[in-house]
């Protein structure tokens, strides 16, 4: 296969920004609604956008919420929360072969930033392209859902009461409907149906007969252990094997990781 060019780097790139463009629209309503469920717990803008800041991970600040409405204790708030937020393993796992040669420090700031809107866009750019591209990550994590979120959940505090039913307006479905397109654009063989089915098929069952962010975890978990234990054709091809130097191929990126000149590319 011929070696991936600048001008593949820049076309994927602009399927990442034109994909990113809803996720900014979702990311700014749920931050909205999440601002005002905080406000209706008692949270001062400052603890709201701290959350939002500091902890940057939406279901799991939901929960939060609704457990500090609830009376649970900070302990229990911690590690229910921890439980909620254990899909981030997986992700963290696919995305570590690309993230190799990257220093400590950004490595960390892309660990805080990982969402499950910036591990669906990055993950199907760095296939397309075989490599690391940085700039398109800190757009994948930060452009489309950390900034936005953090802008949005401020003026639901501020807000407050005057949307005293998000439902109403549909606010409350915006996010899961705008992951579930995204989760459509992964799925590319046998292995992800069959993932994508357990992984609602379970957690809408767990929902339902226990607890909604219990549901969260064994969706999480069941559907990509299902996936992986099915038999087919490997996808390692689609993770940068032997990461070698690109050069001045994408050159903002700082000689970043490059792909195997036999990949294929996606």
């Amino acid at each position: 296969m011929a070696s991936i060019t600048a001008e593949d780097v820049a076309a994927s790139r602009r399927r990442l920004i034109g994909d990113g463009l809803g996720i900014m629209v979702s990311a700014s309503g749920f931050g909205l609604v999440y601002g005002l469920a905080a406000r209706a717990a008692g949270f001062s803008p400052f603890e709201a956008g701290a959350m939002s800041v500091i902890v940057f991970a939406g279901a799991a600040q939901f929960a939060a919420v609704g457990y500090v409405l609830g009376g649970f204790s900070w302990l229990g708030i911690v590690v229910l929360t921890a439980f909620l937020n254990a899909r981030h393993f997986l992700y963290a796992a696919a995305l570590a072969p690309f993230f190799a040669g990257s220093s400590r420090p950004v490595r960390a700031v892309a660990a805080h930033a990982l969402t499950d809107e910036a591990f669906a866009l990055s993950i199907a750019h760095f296939r397309r392209i075989g490599r690391l591209d940085l700039p398109g990550y800190w757009w994948a994590a930060l452009g489309t859902t950390f900034v936005p979120w953090n802008i949005a959940t401020i003026g639901g505090v501020l807000i407050g009461g005057q949307i005293p039913e998000p439902s109403r307006f549909g606010l409350d479905v915006i996010f899961p409907a705008a992951m579930a397109g995204l989760a459509i654009g992964l799925v590319s063989g046998r292995r992800e149906v069959v993932a994508a089915i357990v992984g609602a098929v379970s957690a809408v069952a767990v929902s339902l007969a226990w607890d909604p962010a219990a549901g969260i975890v064994a969706g999480g978990l069941l559907g990509p252990l299902v996936g992986l234990a099915l038999p087919g054709s490997p996808t390692e091809h689609r993770q940068p094997s032997d990461p070698v130097p690109t050069g001045d191929v994408g050159g903002d990126l700082g000689g970043k990781l490059g792909a195997d000149p036999g990949a294929d590319r996606r």
